[in-house]
């Protein structure tokens, strides 16, 4: 066959495939269908299930064998979606309802993973075997799998609006869905009072479905803004946790603040997330209340506790609280999910009319098959009370068949030309019979013992019941009302058997306020011994000490409390601490190591220079390597918010050697490890941005580095290797060039 080549615009192609497998991602991956509130791989778990008989009063079976059964005929996507899916479906802190009954280790609300699947177990929870998968033979489409080697359903036939009720959290490409779970006995509600009154508006609605109900319990704290969510399907709840005071009984007992339920966005590592904030508050002084915090909680609940010094203003806690930490978020709202074959972002009623079609859909189907059925059971019936009637023909009939073939043709057209009777009497008679091939079949597979007369009347009595069973499907599938009144009731039992009094209280929260009292702008004194231990002094106890701290500490800066420290490392490294974040201590107090308060590792580099932001503001910072690079910096070129930035670009092998600030010098003196010193016009260095590597500043011989940089203003004469040297005497020469030896 020759070959054909196709020439396509290379853009239009890239747009047609990433649109084709966005659009894959988004119905088949990540977001629900409208109809029954699944994902495809939580609905080929459940349908899976299903076919394993893994129903709740069955024994539970491994999670592997599920997971394997699941990937191997529906959901070829790997095992770790399906098991992670098997495991949320059980969690009942993250569902409304949870649809698996996990036995082992399935995780916890603190963030713990559950077991390999190996280890863990799980069968359907009664829910979703009588909510979700009955009737799945009379009302579903069935569509091949992946490979078109099994059946799979197209959605799952659940009752109950399963998109409000669980919920549902997912990304997919350029879109992305989040859903809160509700109250099952409230959107149940909500369903029966809709089919009465479909034109009810938004807050009519919400009279029976007030808000959301989070697994977790907590506050929904802004109940006036649900009504804008439900009506445009988009927007934000703000969750707050539930606190509860405990008095301490007797004297000596401190009094605690007890958190009991959190917001749903907490679960997992934002619990541990909050106590460490906490923690923090409390060495910041800004909780200077809350002498103690624990973590009691188990499987019975959380149970968060903070212990309260004596006459604590527990207001103003729980408004840091609110403020500060996590204990106070908000839950983003998108109700996005797939209706009739495309993603659509849904209101209240949106959900609601997707979800009564399918309704609607499934009942016509439902009770059309068992219409079917009954009317094929009322053939039968009448056939074989018929048959009762002329049994003595019948028999007459098979006694005189050759085969089954001729008898049924006799039963069903009155053909007599293969039958032989023993009494010429009862071929006029089979003559007459008219039965139909379901009819014939019964009758030839009856019993004798059905010849009872007892059970001839236990036939007459089926075939009544049959007569009214079909009569009141006809009166369903022919009357919407009648059918709406089918639904309800089968909701109303669901709620009867399954709802749980709600968890989550909605309210108008007052809005939490928390002004941080202004720091007491001081002065105060940075100090830092030659080990790395450093502390920050009150000015006036340090020059009480100044001799003393001089003999010990090798740094020592006069800084504002409000300042932040600027440390320059030989490895070009800029590390900031804010001084707030350093203890302040007593002269004699041992301090805190700099690597702990900073990014700052002493084991890797050194400080090369230091100094306060305020006082190195406005300036500029003259930068030499070892290699003899050299460059002036402004010092707005620093101004960042990052801990550590690097502070110039270095050659590779080279380092940093000095900084300085330039003031009013016009004069600059290199010295190098030979002995060697260069002096020339301050002008010639060049003013660079921190990412640049700088200007060669002298000529240095192999193994020479630059160790030293010298203003005349402000150092005419130095003392160098115990002589005293004049630089302002030295002979004026150019940047880059050799210098001279010192003669010592």
């Amino acid at each position: 066959m020759a070959e054909r080549i196709l020439t396509t615009e290379f853009s239009e192609e890239m747009q047609r495939s990433y649109l084709n497998y966005s659009m894959s991602v988004i119905t088949a991956r990540a977001i629900p269908d409208a109809r029954d509130g699944l994902k495809p791989v939580q609905r080929r778990v459940l349908y899976d299930m299903t076919e394993l008989r893994l129903g709740h009063d069955k024994p539970h079976r491994k999670s592997a064998r599920i997971v394997g059964d699941t990937m191997g005929k529906y959901h070829p996507h790997g095992d770790s979606s399906i098991y992670e899916t098997l495991v949320v479906l059980s969690q009942d802190f993250k569902k409304g309802m949870a649809l698996v009954d996990g036995h082992g280790n399935f995780g916890s609300i603190e963030g713990d993973g559950a077991a390999a699947m190996r280890y863990t177990e799980a069968r359907l929870r009664k829910f979703a075997e009588e909510v979700y998968l009955k009737d799945l033979d009379k009302t579903v489409n069935f569509v091949s799998n992946y490979d078109e080697s099994e059946k799979e359903p197209e959605v799952l036939p659940v009752r109950v609006p399963n998109l409000l009720i669980n919920g549902s959290e997912g990304i997919a490409v350029g879109m992305s869905t989040s859903i809160p779970p509700h109250n099952l006995g409230e959107v149940i509600d909500l369903v029966k009072a809709y089919i009465d009154r479909p034109d009810m508006t938004t807050q009519e609605m919400m009279e029976y479905l007030p808000g959301p109900d989070f697994p977790t319990g907590g506050i929904i704290a802004n109940k006036s803004g649900l009504a804008e969510i439900y009506e445009t399907g988009v927007g934000k709840i703000k969750l707050r946790g539930r606190l509860e005071v405990e008095l301490g009984r007797r004297r000596s007992d401190k009094d605690k603040l007890v958190i009991t339920e959190i917001p749903y966005t907490m679960i997992g590592a934002g619990i541990n997330k909050f106590l460490v904030d906490v923690a923090e508050l409390v060495e910041s002084r800004k909780l200077p209340d809350v002498v103690d915090i624990s973590n009691q909680s188990s499987k019975e609940g959380i149970r968060i506790v903070l212990e309260l010094r004596r006459d604590a203003d527990v207001e103003k806690i729980k408004n840091i609280l609110y403020k500060k930490t996590k204990l106070e978020d908000t839950f983003g709202v998108n109700m996005l999910a797939i209706a009739k074959g495309r993603p659509e972002t849904l209101s209240l009623r949106g959900i609601l009319k997707n979800y009564l079609d399918f309704q609607y859909e499934n009942a016509t189907r439902k009770y059309q098959a068992l219409l079917d059925k009954e009317l094929e059971r009322k053939e039968i019936r009448e056939g074989l009370m018929q048959a009762c009637d002329v049994i003595d023909l019948i028999i007459a009939i098979l006694r005189g068949s050759k085969n089954l073939k001729d008898a049924k043709a006799c039963l069903m057209h009155g053909d007599t030309s293969g039958i032989q009777f023993k009494h010429p009497g009862f071929e006029e008679d089979a003559r007459q019979l008219a039965f139909t091939e379901k009819q014939a079949t019964a009758i030839l597979e009856m019993r004798l013992y059905k010849l009872i007369g007892l059970e001839i009347l236990a036939l007459q009595k089926e075939y009544k019941e049959c007569l009214k069973k079909i009569a009141e499907y006809e009166k369903i599938l022919k009357n919407r009302r009648n059918m709406n009144q089918v639904i309800q009731a089968d909701l109303e039992s669901i709620k009867k058997e399954f709802a749980t009094p709600r968890k989550t209280r909605i309210e108008d929260g007052k809005e939490a306020v928390y002004e941080e009292a202004p720091m007491e702008v001081q002065e105060v004194v940075f100090v830092m011994d030659r080990f790395g231990y450093c502390k920050v002094l009150d000015k006036a106890a340090y020059e009480r000490n100044r001799e003393t701290a001089e003999a010990d500490y090798r740094h020592i800066l006069p800084c504002m409390n409000t300042d932040k420290l600027c440390i320059f490392t030989d490895k070009g490294n800029l590390h900031q601490v804010k001084l707030t974040d350093i203890p302040s201590g007593k002269l004699r107090d041992k301090g805190t190591p700099l690597d702990n308060v900073s990014k700052y590792d002493g084991s890797k580099e050194n400080i090369i220079w230091m100094s306060c932001w305020e006082t190195m503001a406005g300036q500029k910072l003259l930068f030499a390597t070892k290699m003899a690079l050299i460059k002036i910096v402004p010092a707005e070129e620093f101004v960042t918010n990052n801990r550590t930035v690097a502070s110039t670009k270095l050659q590779e092998g080279d380092e940093l050697a000095v900084i300085r600030p330039v003031r009013e010098a016009s004069e600059v003196v290199l010295q190098t490890s030979n002995d060697v010193f260069l002096r020339f016009a301050m002008e010639e260095i060049p003013e660079m941005k921190k990412n640049s590597r700088g200007v060669r500043g002298i000529r240095l011989a192999v193994d020479e580095q630059l160790e030293q940089v010298y203003f005349t203003e402000t150092e005419p004469v130095i003392t160098y290797k115990k002589k005293e040297v004049h630089l302002s005497r030295m002979k004026l020469g150019k940047r880059d060039g050799k210098g001279s030896k010192l003669r010592l």
